[in-house]
């Protein structure tokens, strides 16, 4: 976690810091390019590129930007901007995926409730417009606090690598 500081003034007033120094390899390492969800699953390092899951059609991967420990995706193999332009069968596979995924979701992590959905476009606010993906996420009563809207921050209490160490077993 961050080290929250009182640590200078601007304008006279006091403002506080949120240091956060984990974030520098993100910031000045090499940006990925191509769509990770085509490039991700056809790599053997599922561990490390957080797939949790390989369906027939699709796959589950625990979100690198969540926005609440648990957060999942599950994204078809095939490239498509829309749910539409996917066949009925890839379409069921990936609703099947959906409902394993809350079904551990609600085992591994008892949330008091989930959102689930999927931004189609950049408008719409996906992050991964090209690629469609379903967004999974757990929630509980008081999950949300002031840092979002305050500073723009999250707080995920959880590592990611231990969020993935405990999910797995469930999608066996």
């Amino acid at each position: 976690m961050g080290r929250l500081e009182k640590d200078h003034e601007r304008n006279g007033d006091r403002v506080k810091q949120l240091w956060a120094p984990w974030r520098m390899p993100f910031i000045l390492g090499e940006k990925y390019t191509g769509c990770i969800l085509c490039e991700k699953p056809k790599e053997s390092r599922d561990k490390q590129n957080l797939i949790l899951h390989r369906g027939e059609h699709g796959f589950v991967m625990l979100n690198l930007y969540p926005y609440n420990n648990g957060h999942l995706m599950i994204s078809p193999y095939q490239h498509a901007s829309a749910f539409s332009e996917l066949s009925g069968r890839i379409r069921n596979n990936l609703m099947a995926l959906v409902a394993k995924s809350e079904a551990v979701l609600r085992k591994s992590s008892h949330p008091e409730g989930i959102n689930f959905g999927s931004n189609l476009g950049k408008a719409a606010g996906a992050g991964i417009a090209d690629h469609l993906h379903f967004h999974l996420v757990p929630r509980w009563g008081g999950d949300t606090n002031f840092m979002t809207v305050a500073a723009d921050v999250r707080v995920i209490p959880e590592n990611i690598q231990k969020t993935y160490s405990r999910l797995k077993p469930y999608f066996k």
